[in-house]
């Protein structure tokens, strides 16, 4: 079962997604716009989220991802290819948001650091069992078992996983944005934060727990 029930997309293969990578990178360094119009429709919306995981209001997140844009174009011909170009540039944006999060931080009144507990030693929202040792869902609830797909996959329970997602601690949702929205793969993202492996897995864990906690209140 998928993490997510709007992540259905199928990813190329490593071969594939090296070509892809070389033939949009030399597009890209010769500055066609058409290949930056793809970039753009296909990370916006993901970097836009994961850039209100640590900024919180969506004005301000807008500004990190068009100034993470800017960066990218005057740094493209400065990437050497150590990593994909999404990681790259999903690299940018963390770190733009991170540096905007230091200085809207130190103009913030001191009352609004008293915020809910974001540590990861938290437990988990439900019972572990219902996870697989790859992190996904054994099964669905036993209450969706009449509920109709349509329902499921509709407009209003995606909305409902949205809202569930923004509500997570900044740094379950930093992680499930990465993995089940951007879909970057486990060791991506425990680099891209600088993060253990172990670390990565327990807050993916919550935050898909506390994701399908609340499907399981609005289906069941």
């Amino acid at each position: 079962m998928q993490p997510l029930p709007f992540r259905s997309r199928s990813y190329p293969s490593p071969a594939e997604a090296e070509h892809i990578h070389d033939s949009e990178l030399e597009a890209l360094k010769a500055g066609d716009e058409a290949a930056f119009q793809s970039l753009i429709h296909r990370h916006h919306g993901p970097m836009l989220r994961l850039a209100m995981s640590h900024v919180g209001d969506r004005g301000v997140a807008e500004d990190v991802v068009q100034e993470a844009w800017l960066t990218c174009l005057r740094s493209l011909d400065r990437f050497e290819g150590r990593s994909s170009l999404k990681t790259w540039i999903f690299g940018i944006v963390i770190n733009v948001a991170r540096a905007r999060r230091r200085k809207e931080a130190r103009i913030l009144p001191f009352a609004s650091f008293w915020r809910r507990d974001d540590s990861d030693s938290r437990r988990p929202t439900v019972d572990q069992s219902r996870f697989g040792s790859d992190g996904m869902w054994r099964a669905g609830p036993h209450s969706w078992d009449n509920v109709p797909e349509s329902k499921v996959l509709g407009g209003e329970t995606l909305q409902k996983v949205k809202a569930a997602i923004e509500s997570l601690p900044p740094k379950q949702r930093e992680v499930i944005l990465l993995r089940d929205v951007a879909g970057f793969e486990a060791v991506e993202v425990s680099a891209l934060l600088g993060i253990s492996a172990a670390n990565q897995r327990v807050r993916l864990h919550r935050a898909r727990a506390a994701v399908r906690k609340m499907l399981e209140e609005y289906l069941g």
